[in-house]
């Protein structure tokens, strides 16, 4: 089954589920997003898959966040997509998707989830 991880090689949470989908036995795509940016409409399209706010995707932990004044109350989900395109740092990681569903893999053993249903 095709598993994709949207990953940082520098997050350690990310490598930790790196390592457990090739422990499972899998061999995933890996899209080092910060190498390879996704669009605006791939970051739409993946909080769509994830069924989560675009918000739960955005690292409101990275300094970038601040300065941009991503938190500031009336900053839509528009704002969001446009910082998210532009500064692929505020993605927040990793993210696995498979057949069977798609996570936001924070804490890293939200991973085992996905793999059971594989």
């Amino acid at each position: 089954m095709p598993i994709t991880i949207y990953h940082n090689p520098n997050c350690g949470t990310s490598r930790t589920v790196l390592a457990a989908i090739r422990a499972a036995g899998h061999e995933p795509t890996i899209v080092e997003y910060l190498k390879t940016p996704l669009s605006r409409d791939e970051i739409e399209a993946l909080s769509e898959r994830l069924q989560i706010p675009l918000r739960d995707m955005v690292r409101s932990k990275e300094a970038l966040f601040a300065e941009l004044g991503l938190g500031a109350p009336g900053v839509g989900e528009e704002e969001l997509l446009d910082a998210m395109a532009a500064h692929p740092i505020l993605l927040n990681r990793p993210i696995v998707v498979t057949p069977a569903g798609a996570r936001l893999c924070r804490p890293a053993e939200t991973v085992n989830d996905l793999l059971a249903k594989i």
